[in-house]
């Protein structure tokens, strides 16, 4: 099946199960997301996870360190790592609106998958843990039978998890996969930042000295720098931030009513210092997201 045909199925599946038309999201699998936006969108800043993302109609353009990758229908993009991204909707009109297609991945089933095609999983050192390229026919294929057996609870269940291993194996062996290769690899430094990343996510609450870090990733204090800017294109200690921002905002508006509580929650010490770098992050105060 060619990306005009997945178009048009992902469009009969939103409207099935959002609504003809509707603009929003839906899961027709739990690791299966449709996106449709009929209008562009403000940036909106988040935290992707492993996933890949496949625009099947209208634009998107996605920064990530300062550095902005622009989307168009037909192209894929891959996260290899948890990353703070800023992200609009370019293109879309109720005519003509943005369709995309999210594939979370599974990080123990790709290491399963890359054991057993141990040769065929050759590392790429130009590789970014947010890579695109035009999609390639054989995983537009794959999601386009994964998404077609959401329809039916048996074929889900009995051939879900076959196709399902197979999207993996796309993306493994996908020219824009090299930073998923490397994440297989024990001793590369993708692998070793992988684990710096997890520790930050658990503890971003708390100070992290750079020393500690660099032990968990074991590697040197400078090591540890340049490698961690590679992956996630900024430094430990801002990918911290970018994390409290984040969860901050989260808690905000989901109706927390004390600015001062959510800067101590998230680990801020200072209300002040949380505010101007609040603001500074989204473009507008914290009061102005607690009243929206």
């Amino acid at each position: 099946m060619g990306l005009d045909e997945l178009a048009g199925q992902a469009a009969s599946a939103v409207d099935t199960l959002c609504g003809k038309g509707s603009h929003g999201s839906c899961w027709p699998l739990p690791d299966l997301l449709l996106l449709r936006h009929v209008r562009p969108t403000s940036p909106e800043a988040t935290l992707y996870e492993p996933v890949v993302c496949l625009i099947l109609q209208g634009r998107k353009e996605t920064t990530v360190g300062g550095l902005t990758r622009r989307l168009r229908s037909g192209d894929s993009m891959i996260i290899s790592h948890d990353l703070p991204v800023v992200s609009r909707i370019s293109s879309a009109s109720s005519n003509h609106p943005y369709l995309a297609l999210v594939f979370v991945i599974d990080m123990a089933l790709l290491r399963g998958l890359a054991a057993e095609i141990d040769d065929a999983v050759a590392g790429d050192e130009a590789a970014q843990s947010l890579a695109v390229h035009s999609s390639e026919p054989a995983l537009v294929d794959v999601l386009s039978r994964y998404l077609a057996v959401s329809k039916d609870p048996v074929e889900a269940r009995i051939l879900g998890p076959t196709i399902r291993r197979e999207v993996h194996f796309r993306l493994l062996t996908a020219t824009h996969g090299g930073m998923l290769r490397q994440l297989q690899q024990r001793n590369h430094h993708a692998n070793a930042i992988a684990k710096a990343i997890a520790f930050v996510r658990k503890n971003y609450r708390s100070t992290i000295a750079i020393p500690e870090l660099a032990n968990v990733a074991c590697m040197s204090t400078s090591a540890l720098h340049k490698h961690f800017k590679t992956v996630t294109s900024t430094t430990p200690l801002q990918y911290q931030k970018e994390l409290r921002l984040l969860e901050a905002r989260r808690l905000l508006l989901a109706g927390q009513n004390s600015i001062t509580s959510v800067a101590f929650e998230v680990g801020y010490q200072s209300p002040s210092q949380f505010s101007r770098e609040y603001s500074r992050k989204f473009g507008m105060s914290p009061r102005s997201d607690l009243v929206s």
